[in-house]
């Protein structure tokens, strides 16, 4: 298990215990759960990286403690 840690820099923070074999669609509904948002809603980026959803967090060579960028579309 790895915990990520998700921020929208309007005041949202959350952190998320997921499986690194886990999709970022996977983990965006972990998310969506903490947050009330629906899954379709969110997009996750780190600079100018996109994140697509049928992508393992293994093939992103995402790790403990790794930090995203919230944003709603």
């Amino acid at each position: 298990m790895i915990e990520v840690t998700v921020n929208d820099r309007l005041g949202k923070k959350v952190r998320v215990k997921c499986n690194p074999t886990d999709t970022i669609g996977d983990l965006k509904k972990l998310i969506a759960a903490q947050t009330g948002t629906r899954p379709e809603k969110l997009v996750l980026k780190k600079w100018y990286t996109i994140y697509k959803d049928a992508i393992t967090l293994n093939d992103y060579e995402i790790h403990d403690g790794f930090n995203f960028e919230l944003y709603y579309q």
